[in-house]
C-alpha cells in the first residue's frame, strides 16, 4: 500500500499549476499550489510536505532564494525545479544549493510523474530512516503481550477499543511492567499502524534542549543552531508519538503539549508562526501524576487532558498466573537458533516464589543470563541470581509438586490440549506426561 504524500506546486502561471495538479493527483497524494513565494512559505510553515515542485522564476523572489528558505524550514523535503529553455545552468546551480532534480518546459508528463515518484520515495525513506535513528530500535515485529490472566484480558479489551480512535492514552504502571508494549499494540491497531511509531523517553531529554527536540527550532534560534531542525512533532505528523516517562517533562513543555492536544498547534523555538500537526499522542509514566498535580509538579489541565483514557498495567507480582507463558516465550525467543533450553522444576518454583520488583523486564534479564550459564541447555538453580534462590517471597511457598502440576497444566492449555506438543515443549516423554496428568484434575 502506497503511503500518503503531500506535494506543493509553486508557479506563477495558473495553467501550469492546473496542469500539474491534474496530472499528479492520486488517492495517495495531497496537492497544494501557490502562485508566489509568500503563499508558498505560508503553506510550508503549516503543512508537512514530501515534495516541492517550484519554478526558477517567481514574481516576488527567485527560485534559488526560495530554495534556500525552504531548506532552512524543511531540511528533508525533496525539491524539484521547473526550468525554461536556456535555464539549465541555473538549474545546475539549484542542484548544488539543495534541489534534487529539475524538469524542463514543455513537460514530458510521463517523465514528470517518474521524477516526482522517485522524489516521494526518497522523502519517505529519509523520514523512515530518521524515525528509526530516533527510536534506536530495529524494524522487527514488536514484542507480544504475553499472558492470559484476567488483567491481561482486560488490557487487550481496552486496547482494541481505543486503538482505532484519535484519543490520547495514558499508560501507567511500574517500571518494566510492559507499558511500551501496550503503546505498540495501540499503534499497531490504529490507522497509522503501517508506519513506525515515533518514540521518545522524556527522562532522556536534555532539559535545556527538550523544547527544541520536541518541537524543532529555526536557524539561529539559540547558540549552536546553525541550521533549522524538525522536531518530533513534525516527524510524527499523521502518525503516533509515544512519550514515555511523561512525568519528567517541565511544566512549561507540558503546557505546550496541552496546546497540541487542544488545537493541534505548536511553535518551533525561535519562531512566532504557529504550525499545525495531525498527531496521535500516547503517554506513559511510573509516577503518581495525581499526587504530582497536588504537589505542583504537574500541570493540572494537562493531566486531566491526557487522563481521558487510562490503561493501568499491573505489576508481575499481581499476575503470577502469566509466569509460565512468559517463561516459555522468553526461552523460545532468547535461545540461539536451533537450540531448545529447558528449565528444572526447582527453578520454576523459585520463579513463582520471587516477587519480581523489576517486573517482566527483570524476568527477561534473568532468563537471558540463565541461558548463557546453562549446561547442556538445562537451566538449574545454579544459573539463577542468588536473590531468586534465597527469596522467601511474600506469599505461601508452593511445593515442588504443586509448581510442577501448575506448569504442566498451563503448558497443556497453551498448546490447546495437544498432549504430544505439550510433552515436546516440556522435554518429557508422552507416557510420562500421561502418567502425571492422570493424577491431576485436568477438567479443572
Amino acid at each position: 500500500m502506497k503511503q500518503e504524500s503531500a506535494i506543493l506546486v509553486i508557479d506563477d502561471e495558473q495553467s501550469i499549476r492546473r496542469l500539474l495538479e491534474k496530472e499528479l493527483r492520486a488517492p495517495s497524494r495531497t496537492i497544494y499550489t501557490a502562485e508566489n513565494a509568500a503563499k508558498a512559505l505560508n503553506i510550508i510553515k503549516n503543512q508537512w510536505l514530501d515534495v516541492i515542485i517550484m519554478d526558477l522564476k517567481l514574481p516576488d523572489v527567485s527560485g534559488l532564494e526560495l530554495l534556500v528558505k525552504v531548506r532552512e524550514t524543511i531540511p528533508d523535503v525533496e525539491v524539484i525545479m521547473i526550468t525554461g529553455h536556456g535555464d539549465v545552468d541555473t538549474a545546475v546551480e539549484a542542484i548544488k544549493t539543495g534541489a534534487c532534480d529539475f524538469i524542463e518546459k514543455p513537460f514530458n508528463l510521463e517523465h514528470l510523474d517518474l521524477v516526482v515518484e522517485k522524489a516521494r520515495q526518497r522523502a519517505s525513506l529519509s523520514k523512515e530512516n530518521r524515525l528509526l535513528r530516533m527510536n534506536n530500535r530495529n524494524t522487527g515485529k514488536p514484542p507480544l503481550f504475553i499472558g492470559n490472566s484476567q488483567a491481561m484480558q482486560n488490557i487487550r479489551f481496552l486496547v482494541e477499543k481505543v486503538a482505532p480512535t484519535s484519543a490520547p492514552v495514558l499508560i501507567t504502571g511500574e517500571s518494566g511492567s510492559g507499558k511500551d508494549v501496550v503503546a505498540r499494540l495501540i499503534h499497531n491497531l490504529s490507522p497509522a499502524g503501517s508506519q513506525s511509531m515515533v518514540i521518545k523517553n522524556c527522562a532522556a531529554l536534555d532539559r535545556d534542549l527538550a523544547r527544541s527536540e520536541l518541537f524543532g527550532h529555526a536557524r539561529g534560534a539559540f547558540t549552536g543552531a546553525s541550521e533549522a531542525s524538525e522536531g518530533l512533532m513534525s516527524f510524527a505528523h499523521n502518525n503516533t508519538l509515544f512519550l514515555d516517562e511523561i512525568g519528567d517533562l517541565s511544566l512549561e513543555i507540558q503546557a505546550s503539549l496541552l496546546r497540541v492536544l487542544e488545537d493541534g498547534a505548536y511553535r518551533r523555538v525561535g519562531e512566532k508562526q504557529e504550525r499545525k500537526v495531525n498527531i496521535r499522542l500516547l503517554f506513559a509514566t511510573n509516577r503518581n501524576l495525581a499526587k504530582a498535580v497536588e504537589e505542583g509538579h504537574f500541570n493540572e489541565a494537562f493531566y486531566h487532558r491526557i487522563n481521558v483514557f487510562n490503561i493501568e498495567v499491573p505489576p508481575l507480582a499481581d499476575r503470577k498466573e502469566d509466569l509460565t507463558l512468559l517463561v516459555e516465550y522468553f526461552l523460545t525467543r532468547l535461545c540461539s537458533r536451533g537450540k531448545q533450553c529447558t528449565i528444572t522444576s526447582e527453578v520454576m518454583s523459585d520463579i513463582f516464589r520471587y516477587s519480581w520488583p523489576g517486573n517482566v523486564r527483570e524476568l527477561r534479564n534473568v532468563l537471558e543470563r540463565s541461558i548463557i550459564l546453562a549446561e547442556n541447555n538445562l537451566i538449574t538453580e545454579s544459573c539463577l541470581p542468588r536473590e531468586l534462590v534465597s527469596s522467601p517471597g511474600s506469599g505461601n511457598k508452593l511445593s515442588l509438586a504443586a509448581v510442577e502440576q501448575e506448569h504442566i497444566l498451563k503448558m497443556l492449555d497453551f498448546c490447546g490440549g495437544n498432549r504430544q506438543q505439550t510433552a515436546d515443549i516440556l522435554g518429557i516423554g508422552r507416557k510420562t506426561l500421561y502418567r502425571k496428568l492422570s493424577g491431576y484434575d485436568v477438567s479443572k
